[in-house]
């Protein structure tokens, strides 16, 4: 089965089939719930659709801590069934769903005290690894560990001698989450739903009680067009409550946002073998292994403010940096930060008031006819709620449809991967590149890395890094945008890439080189390419200046200085 690209030709040809005929579902909202959902769909024999009024993966989906884990600290709020639900996805997805973009990880978990903690946090870890191998999909993992102070330090040297008396150690994994969006949608395509961003969803069609489809906004070519479907699936995360304003219902549900940042610093600040995990008086604080660098995060507070481009502030980072220099032998200072983001999560409303203690289950609700929404939830049991956010739209279907079966679906690229992967010294000879390029081209792109070299092969200059950013090559670039969707700069260097937050001029540098390599693929006109690199320095500088104020107001209020890109 062709995998199809997902090049600007292909996006008007998907918008012109969801408009040509009446779907079975409609889903909207493209981060990783609603691929999910899609995929799902798709693989059940559905005709699905797609849309996304940004970009894949433009919120909550691009902004994670980037872990695919089962929530240790849920184990000490007794919420058992979320854990063993997310560790069997977990295993499921390492195993067999995208062993090419999920990763184990290491952490480290210092003692601060002697018997009673070790017991304590020891039981805890025992039990999640226990978890993790009675769902039938553990075994990939390492077993956790206990250490001794003197161990712990040659595992860790960054840690200040005083700040353990022992550790344990234990493993979870990662992802690049708007990578693995980017390749759910893709592969979602290949089982053929037909999938549109920049395609913002501006009111719902009604007949009656029932909701029939929506109506699109083309934000590319302009105009606006109906797509008729039997059932729509809201599954638009932390704007759940703004979709649902579009039909006059405010939902059975109330979806509230908690803001999350995180930075990013180089490797060699922070000198250790495994990443680590610290308790602070509010929830915990994790240090990432990410390729050349670390992100360390998160923050956990309440926001109520500019969904589409949360801001961290300066108290924000201050927090952050404070809190892991507790444990540091060589403090961070604001220097040593590359990249700041910041994310939304979607968190279903309670009766607490701290945004830490709301719930991280999701819901699945049927609020009119024709209409499913979905919300809550965690990014490692996205495919869990795509599968009943789907098994309630088929409710309203009128025929028999089959059960979920992504369990058994590979990503685009997961197939043959291990078998690319011990060949990749020979497939860098025959590319003309060194191994560690094409492991790092694996690593993102899996079995579809020949699609990569393809076009290095038509233009081998696509073949050299890209200036300022050298741990890309220039074919990534122009793939984000043949292949993946992608429609704007910012689009490739802070989704398709990291490179707005793995570098100190966040981009800035090769901005330029980008822009050009685009524009032949999207047909920009030179006062296109120069709006483009236009809007994201002045992007780039809303959000240094919104890192500078001291509080979220403020910061809020710098960052909307920038306003979205507007094609031509």
């Amino acid at each position: 089965m062709k995998t199809p690209a997902l090049g600007p030709a292909e996006r008007g040809e998907a918008l012109a089939r969801m408009a040509d005929r009446e779907l079975d579902v409609l889903v909207v909202g493209g981060g990783v719930v609603g691929a999910g959902t899609a995929l799902d769909a798709a693989t059940r024999g559905l005709e699905t659709a797609l849309v996304e009024s940004r970009d894949w993966a433009c919120g909550t989906s691009s902004r994670s801590s980037k872990l695919v884990h089962g929530g240790l600290r849920y184990l000490e709020m007794l919420d058992f069934a979320l854990v063993r639900e997310a560790l069997k996805e977990r295993g499921l997805l390492l195993e067999r769903i995208a062993p090419h973009l999920v990763k184990p990880v290491p952490f480290l978990y210092p003692l601060q005290h002697r018997a009673w903690e070790r017991l304590y946090a020891g039981s805890g870890v025992a039990l999640y690894d226990a978890m993790s191998i009675s769902s039938g999909h553990g075994r990939g993992l390492p077993a956790h560990r206990h250490l001794s102070r003197r161990r712990a330090l040659q595992v860790a040297p960054c840690l200040k001698k005083d700040a353990l008396v022992g550790a344990l150690q234990y493993y979870d994994a990662q992802m690049d989450d708007a990578r693995y969006v980017a390749t759910l949608v893709r592969t979602a395509a290949k089982y053929g739903a037909q999938v549109a961003n920049r395609a913002r969803v501006v009111g719902f069609l009604r007949e009656g009680e029932r909701v029939v489809g929506a109506r699109v906004h083309d934000l590319e070519q302009g105009g606006e067009f109906e797509v008729r479907a039997r059932q729509v699936v809201n599954a638009t995360g932390v704007w759940t409550d703004e979709t649902q304003a579009l039909i006059g219902e405010r939902g059975q549900f109330h979806v509230r946002a908690s803001k999350g940042i995180h930075l990013v610093v180089p490797k060699d600040r922070i000198h250790s073998t495994t990443g680590l995990i610290l308790r602070t008086e509010k929830s915990v604080l994790f240090v990432i292994p990410w390729g050349r660098h670390w992100i360390v995060g998160t923050t956990d507070t309440d926001w109520d403010l500019d969904k589409a481009h949360p801001a961290a502030s300066s108290a924000d980072i201050d927090y952050l940096l404070e809190h892991v220099n507790e444990v540091l032998a060589v403090p961070l200072t604001r220097d040593d930060v590359e990249g700041v983001y910041a994310g939304l999560r979607p968190l279903l409303a309670g009766e607490s008031d701290a945004t830490s203690k709301l719930s991280r289950e999701h819901t699945v609700a049927h609020p009119v006819p024709g209409l499913v929404v979905v919300a809550g939830g965690k990014y490692t049991t996205y495919r869990v709620m795509a599968k009943d956010a789907v098994d309630e739209a088929v409710h309203g279907l009128d025929r028999r449809v089959g059960p979920c079966v992504t369990e058994e679906i590979p990503l685009v690229g997961a197939v043959g991967y291990k078998a690319l992967w011990n060949a990749r010294e020979r497939i860098g000879r025959q590319a003309g590149l060194h191994a560690a390029r094409i492991e790092h081209l694996l690593n993102r792109y899996g079995s579809a890395t020949q699609e990569v070299l393809d076009l290095i092969a038509a233009d081998p200059s696509l073949g050299k890094p890209l200036a300022g950013a050298e741990d890309y090559l220039r074919a990534e670039i122009v793939y984000g945008v043949s292949h993946e969707g992608a429609r704007h700069l910012d689009d490739v260097l802070t989704r398709r890439t990291r490179i707005s937050i793995e570098t100190f001029d966040r981009g800035t540098r090769c901005a330029r080189e980008a822009a050009e390599l685009m524009a032949p693929v999207l047909g920009w006109g030179q006062d296109q390419t120069d709006r483009e690199v236009e809007h994201y320095e002045k992007r780039v500088e809303a959000e240094r200046e919104s890192q500078r104020q001291p509080d979220d107001l403020t910061a809020d209020a710098a960052r909307l200085g920038a306003p979205d890109i507007i094609p031509l």
